[in-house]
C-alpha cells in the first residue's frame, strides 16, 4: 500500500535526505508506520525497532541481549527504489534473546519472498532453497565473491584490494541488502563483506545464510548477532569456505 503505488511515481517532496548520501522517502515512512502498527497488533507486548524511528530516535539501536523484539527496514535499497531501480525490498527479522529466531525479506517489484526460522532451513517463495554440496574444500581462486567497500576503513580497503587477484572475481556488489542476499544464496557469489552492519539490514539475511548452510560472522570469527555493536559481517555461501575468504581478505 505505501510502497509499490509510489514506484516510479514519487512526487517533488517525497524524498528529503537523511543524511551523507542517503535519502528516505514518504513511502519508507509510511511503510514502517504500516507495518509497526500491524506487529503491533499481532504481538502487543513484543516492541519494534525500525530503521526510521530510530534514526529519529539513535537510542533505540542500543539492542537488548535478552528479551524480543521486531527489527524491521521498512524499505531497503531506497536509492535504487528513488531511481526507478526494482532492486529493493522489505526486511524484517524476530530477536530472541539476542539471536534472530525468524526473518523474511519481500522483493515486492520482483515478487520474491525469501524466509527462514532458526532450525527450518531457507525458502524462496515458499520452496527450499538446496545447499550445493562441495567435495573438497575450495581455493580462493575458485571463489567469487563483492565487497560494499563504502565504509572500509582505509587499512582495510588496502587488504582487500590487495586480495583481489587471489579470488575468482571480486566486485562491489548490489546496493541493496535485500537483494544481495538472494543472490548469495542463489549462487550468483560465494561470499560478500560489509562493514557498516545496521541490525535491519543483516539480521534477517544473516539467518536465512545460516539456515542455508553458509556462515555470518564477524571478521575475529565470532557468528553474527543484532545486538552487539560491532563493526564488519563476512558472509560465505558455504561455511567450509569462511576460512579460505578470511584469510586474504581480512588478514
Amino acid at each position: 500500500m505505501a510502497i509499490t503505488p509510489r514506484f516510479r511515481m514519487l512526487e517533488q517532496g517525497d524524498v528529503r535526505d537523511k543524511g551523507i548520501d542517503d535519502v528516505v522517502t514518504v513511502a519508507d515512512l509510511e511503510a514502517e508506520t504500516l507495518i509497526t502498527s500491524a506487529l503491533a497488533a499481532m504481538t502487543p507486548s513484543v516492541p519494534v525497532v525500525g530503521e526510521e524511528a530510530t534514526a529519529q530516535r539513535p537510542e533505540l539501536a542500543l539492542l537488548p541481549n535478552d528479551g524480543t523484539y521486531w527489527l524491521l527496514d521498512p524499505l531497503d535499497g531506497t536509492a535504487n527504489f528513488v531511481a526507478g531501480s526494482a532492486d529493493f525490498g522489505v526486511m524484517l527479522a524476530l530477536v530472541h534473546a539476542g539471536d534472530v529466531v525468524a526473518s523474511w525479506i519481500w522483493q515486492p517489484i520482483h515478487e520474491v519472498l525469501l524466509v527462514a526460522e532458526r532450525g527450518a532451513g531457507a525458502f524462496k517463495n515458499g520452496e527450499r532453497i538446496s545447499m550445493a554440496i562441495h567435495d573438497r574444500e575450495r581455493s580462493a581462486s575458485e571463489l567469487a565473491g563483492w565487497v560494499w567497500t563504502r565504509f572500509l576503513p582505509a587499512e582495510v580497503l588496502s587488504t582487500v584490494e590487495a586480495s583481489g587477484p587471489k579470488f575468482a572475481s571480486l566486485g562491489p556488489g548490489p546496493a541493496a541488502a535485500a537483494v544481495a542476499y538472494e543472490q548469495l544464496l542463489l549462487g550468483e557469489s560465494d561470499f560478500c563483506l560489509y562493514w557498516k552492519t545496521e541490525p535491519w539490514d543483516h539480521a534477517p539475511g544473516a539467518l536465512l545464510v545460516r539456515e542455508y548452510g553458509g556462515a555470518a560472522r564477524r571478521p575475529d570469527g565470532t557468528d553474527y548477532r543484532p545486538g552487539i555493536q560491532s563493526s564488519g559481517l563476512l558472509l560465505t555461501r558455504s561455511s567450509t569456505d569462511w576460512p579460505t575468504v578470511r584469510a586474504p581478505l581480512l588478514r
